[in-house]
């Protein structure tokens, strides 16, 4: 009995960033220059990732209560670098612009396939790792050089 509901609950637990379309297109997206140094952008980040550390994964959730990982770029964009992000994961993919793996910085949007109409969307911080809101672990640090993320990397997106 306890695997018939376990099944339903991990499904519903890797879920997290389904989307399907998004109100928010490219053009809609205002192009912006990078404006902010390195240390007020690693400041801005750290800071933010504290006041968000732990904070529970809740698939559209967008408060301290709960957040997906959509939210949470929008939310840390928003706050630290001023700049808009549509809401979803998949209106996030299609905005700014496509970077390869050697060129991302601090900052950049780094996109995973998690299964075919499943993304997850993180905030590349440098040295292999990103900060994202994880479906089983909240507002966390991760490594790209871990496994699991490393067979689902995708892409990176800049928009600053």
């Amino acid at each position: 009995m306890k695997h018939v509901l376990v099944i339903p609950f991990l499904a519903l637990m890797l879920a997290g960033c389904v989307t399907q379309r998004d109100a928010a297109t490219t053009s809609d997206m205002p192009s912006s220059d990078r404006t902010i140094s390195d240390q007020a952008l690693d400041q801005a980040l750290t800071q933010l990732y504290r006041q968000w550390q732990g904070t529970p994964y809740r698939w559209g959730g967008t408060t301290r209560q709960g957040i997906d990982c959509s939210a949470y770029t929008q939310h840390v964009y928003q706050s630290a670098l001023a700049t808009p992000l549509p809401r979803t994961t998949h209106g996030q993919a299609k905005a700014g612009y496509a970077i390869d793996y050697q060129s991302a910085r601090q900052g950049d949007l780094v996109f995973f396939h998690i299964r075919p109409g499943l993304r997850h969307v993180g905030i590349f911080l440098g040295g292999q790792r990103f900060m994202h809101a994880s479906a089983s672990k909240g507002v966390t640090v991760s490594r790209l050089d871990n496994p699991y993320w490393q067979a689902r990397f995708w892409q990176f997106r800049r928009y600053f």
